[in-house]
């Protein structure tokens, strides 16, 4: 069994970003990231806390703009409508869940394409599907990125996605079928999930549900890439039962250090990315 190590190839990726933010600097751009963090949610201003940090690690410039839960919609829209018009920021991140009162699609839809380094706008979602150059959203991209290093080929390969959400689970299945793979997606209305699971050779969750894939779901030698993030007794869990599924895995994701740091370094390069485009 080898491990997907997320944090060590995040970190990588991290100085290759580096060095790129100084080449385009040289150019008179300094790449822009904008955040818009609405509420109090603690692990919404954690996540925004973390890309903060690995903004400025990189050199990339970034600002979070705050709002209370109490915010209208009207005051959203134009808030983003005066950062799609500022040429200094390259790329705009809502951070995710917004209060109930706003419309979220409204909202993500708002967002200019071209500085959509989160990959949620329709346009965008129609041009991954389409297998077309776009900005796919991070965490997929960051599982992408993790086969490519650890030269897992795709091709032929049968793989089960558990989990149908817009930022993960379709758009993940759109990234493996442009690479080749027969692909099998569940869902929460999924009759018998095992029988999907037991026959993939590499199995994708991330639902949110402590031990939902266990060692009796997968078949040896499986490759199990774990999306979930749960918190059981204080400590941070996948959805995949590692102890015991691991036995059985020719490679396999930890939680926490195994999908979480890719989905930040695939912002850094989206945002490098939209950056370049600039230049164009």
């Amino acid at each position: 069994m080898k491990i997907l190590d997320g944090k060590k190839l995040s970190q990588k990726i991290k100085e290759e970003v580096k060095k790129e933010v100084e080449e385009l600097k040289k150019k008179g751009i300094t790449p822009g990231l904008a955040v818009i963090l609405v509420g109090n949610d603690p692990a919404s201003h954690t996540y925004v806390s973390m890309k903060n940090k690995a903004c400025k690690e990189t050199g990339i410039y970034s600002v979070v703009h705050e709002f209370p839960e109490s915010i209208s919609e009207k005051e959203l829209l134009s808030t983003i409508d005066m950062i799609n018009e500022n040429p200094n920021i390259h790329g705009l991140l809502i951070q995710l869940p917004l209060p109930k009162h706003i419309d979220t699609t409204k909202i993500l839809e708002r967002v200019s394409p071209n500085k959509d380094v989160d990959g949620f706008h329709p346009y965008n979602m129609g041009r991954l599907v389409e297998g077309l150059d776009t900005f796919a959203p991070c965490t997929p991209l960051g599982v992408m990125e993790l086969f490519k290093e650890y030269n897992i080929d795709l091709k032929g390969k049968d793989v089960c996605v558990v989990g149908a959400s817009n930022i993960v689970g379709k758009p993940m299945w759109a990234l493996l079928v442009n690479a080749w793979a027969t692909v099998d997606i569940c869902h929460i209305e999924t009759r018998d999930l095992a029988a999907h699971t037991k026959r993939a050779d590499i199995v994708i969750v991330g639902v949110g549900k402590p031990n939902l894939i266990t060692a009796d779901m997968v078949k040896d030698g499986v490759i199990v890439v774990d999306i979930g993030i749960n918190k059981v007794n204080g400590k941070i869990v996948g959805d995949v039962d590692f102890e015991n599924v691991s036995k059985k895995a020719s490679y396999i994701t930890p939680v926490p250090g195994g999908v979480g740091p890719m989905t930040i370094a695939m912002l850094l390069k989206n945002t490098i990315k939209a950056a370049k485009k600039m230049l164009k």
